[in-house]
């Protein structure tokens, strides 16, 4: 999932076009900036197709402003019980983030299935989540240092659905309008996918 930080809300569109076109249909919008709401809209609105989520939600009113902008799921960087409740109040997918063996085991007593791993090589990467997975019957999709060269070693794990990163689309190359160079982070994320998983 390319996790993306949108400073301009003009380089929304021709950022998801250039996503959706290498293959990557579930995009994290994080909300660190004034124009996230507007670019999950934008986005939404030009590609149904894609599964546009907001990253970054920290607050409770923030569910429903991203849902009324069309956000198909939620992520937050940590776990909080209010905000598990307030994302099942508005039946919207959230994967909040754990980052230790008592962050899981709460997620694990609010019955969520699916954690964020953040953030995941500052904190140990495999060793801690393989410690993690060993005891909770959970899944998770890890953030945080997730690059070309570590990103099989993470989806070849069983209790691992997905990871996340921004080194596909990263800010700077998204501020400067660099999308032929994002296009080709892209395309090699592909390949490296297709060759392990086809």
């Amino acid at each position: 999932i390319p996790i993306i930080v949108i400073d301009k809300v003009e380089h929304a569109i021709p950022l998801a076009e250039i996503l959706l076109k290498s293959g990557f249909k579930v995009l994290e919008i994080t909300l660190r900036t004034a124009c996230a709401l507007a670019a999950i809209e934008k986005i939404s609105a030009a590609f149904p197709e894609a599964i546009v989520g907001a990253g970054t939600v920290v607050d409770t009113k923030q569910f429903s402003q991203i849902k009324s902008a069309g956000a198909k799921f939620a992520v937050s960087p940590g776990l909080n019980k209010t905000l598990v409740l307030e994302a099942e109040k508005h039946n919207i997918p959230y994967l909040p983030g754990v980052a230790t063996s008592s962050e899981a085991l709460l997620a694990h007593q609010l019955k969520l299935k699916t954690l964020k791993f953040y953030p995941a090589e500052s904190m140990g990467g495999i060793k801690t989540l393989r410690a993690l997975a060993e005891v909770l019957p959970l899944h998770f999709c890890p953030t945080g240092g997730i690059n070309a060269d570590n990103l099989l070693s993470y989806l070849s794990l069983p209790y691992v659905c997905c990871v996340g990163g921004s080194w596909i689309a990263p800010r700077k190359l998204i501020a400067k309008a660099s999308f032929a160079e994002i296009a080709s982070h892209a395309k090699l994320a592909q390949t490296i996918l297709k060759n392990a998983f086809n």
